[in-house]
């Protein structure tokens, strides 16, 4: 980036100098990276050896590309260091009425999407983009606006924020499937009702369990802060995990727990029998109406996430949340209680995670701790931190950008087309996605939306971009 700011105000010819150097140290480090993972592939004879096979076209044009790439991109910005007027470093701004507007279109888009699929792919073809691109996909913008309590508002980094979803799934798991707890439940409410409210009963447990293991996570980690605080948090989720491992009489260890209830309409099973879904209204039976009900299901379950969230960000812990991001000292200073403040973030963000896992739980029908690794964590953290800490419209952006973006890119079946029939897309599908992250956080490195619309203002509210706020480590 040095190269890049000398080239402001200097002689074209210099910065035609400075750009090709710049492109040939690219184009170089790009050959070193290539090396040996792209200049050589490991191919098995038929003497059940493996050979080494040379790829260096690959590495050559990559190369290239790096090259020409850089080149370009180092001209231009030279030229507009020198000739643009300086300026303040740019923010998306998005204002009140175009949120709100956005929104509207948004849920409109969200509330349409099963009878737009519907129409276009049939009913076969409809149930991958309903289950696999719209359940998947508000699944995460559900754990993303969880998170953001903790991350985006508290400013409080926890990589270990799968554990909440891995209690709320394993929460009902249990409670579901477990005999004992069945019975006492049914005798609870009774017999004739616990089929009816089985489901609705055991998901709002799951969530209060999980907000109760939250505030356990919250006690020990109330005097750390940045990364000594993402290290406990760290270890609380894989602690969890090897609890769901080794208690093998409880969560059956590695086998995991099967058979969990799948939903119902109220009591009516989503089945072929005469007391089914289908049955009752007098509709044929198919398996895509379970689909639909889950996928409003989930979507009932985001939309209640992002209201409670955006009321407390109005209300006094909100903006005790807000402050305590932004400088604890500060926080501190003016009498706030930084304790039921920090512990307030973790419990209720726990509570929509473990909302999260027991929709989760009910949707597989079955749960086991290979569900709830350390990568489900960095890709929720992720989506808060490439949405914009903060910005409930930025996390849906990224969620549906990284997971729906990941689901598309399976489909790249027409690449065999460029590169051949040996070429197997699903292989690069990751690191295409990983250079399309590194690329936007180079252009957003605080995020799509980084600004923040303060929740008490003076005579005028105005949006502060991202980058001119200094932020804590609460």
């Amino acid at each position: 980036m040095a190269t890049i700011a000398t080239t402001s105000g200097v002689a074209a010819p210099t910065r035609l100098f400075l750009a090709m150097k710049d492109a040939a140290l690219g184009a170089l480090l790009t050959i070193a990276l290539c090396f040996p993972v792209v200049a050589l592939r490991t191919e098995q004879d038929i003497n059940n050896q493996l050979i080494l096979q040379p790829r260096w076209s690959w590495v050559f044009i990559a190369a290239a590309v790096v090259f020409v790439g850089r080149f370009l991109v180092v001209l231009w910005q030279g030229r507009t260091r020198a000739d643009a007027k300086p300026r303040r470093a740019s923010a998306l701004h998005i204002s009140g009425t175009a949120s709100k507007a956005l929104a509207v279109i948004g849920l409109a888009v969200l509330l349409a999407y099963p009878i737009f699929t519907l129409s276009m792919v049939g009913a076969a073809g409809s149930i991958k983009w309903i289950d696999n691109f719209g359940i998947q996909v508000l699944i995460y913008v559900m754990l993303g606006w969880g998170l953001n309590i903790v991350v985006g508002l508290a400013g409080l980094l926890d990589l270990g924020y799968v554990a909440f979803y891995a209690v709320g799934a394993y929460s009902y798991a249990l409670l579901a499937t477990n005999e004992p707890i069945k019975d006492f439940m049914a005798e609870l409410i009774g017999p004739n009702f616990w089929p009816y409210w089985g489901f609705w009963l055991c998901l709002p447990l799951a969530g209060i369990l999980s907000a109760f293991w939250g505030i356990l996570l919250g006690f020990p980690v109330l005097r750390l802060r940045g990364d000594y605080l993402a290290i406990v948090t760290l270890a609380f989720g894989e602690i969890i995990r090897l609890v769901l491992i080794n208690w093998v009489d409880v969560t059956n260890g590695y086998a995991g727990v099967s058979g969990i209830p799948r939903p119902s309409f109220f009591g009516l099973p989503f089945n072929a029998s005469d007391e089914g879904f289908a049955a009752f209204f007098g509709l044929e039976f198919t398996p895509l109406y379970r689909t639909i009900f889950l996928y409003y299901l989930i979507l009932l379950l985001a939309l209640l996430t992002c209201w409670v969230t955006i009321r407390l960000r109005r209300l006094p812990v909100g903006r005790a949340w807000e402050a305590l991001r932004e400088d604890e000292i500060a926080c501190r200073s003016l009498g706030i209680n930084t304790v039921s403040t920090k512990l307030t973030s973790f419990a209720i963000g726990a509570m929509f995670g473990g909302l999260a896992g027991a929709f989760f739980a009910t949707r597989q029908g079955f749960v086991s701790p290979e569900s709830f690794v350390f990568m489900e964590s960095a890709i929720i953290l992720a989506i808060v931190v490439l949405g914009g800490m903060g910005s409930q419209l930025g996390v849906a952006i990224a969620a549906v950008a990284m997971i729906g973006g990941t689901e598309i890119l399976r489909e790249m079946e027409w690449t065999k087309q460029v590169f051949g029939n040996a070429f197997e897309p699903t292989q690069y599908r990751m690191l295409v996605f990983g250079l399309a992250m590194v690329l936007v956080m180079i252009w957003r490195p605080r995020g799509l939306i980084s600004t923040r619309e303060p929740s008490i203002f003076l005579k005028e509210r105005k949006l502060v971009s991202g980058d001119l706020v200094k932020e804590g480590h609460g």
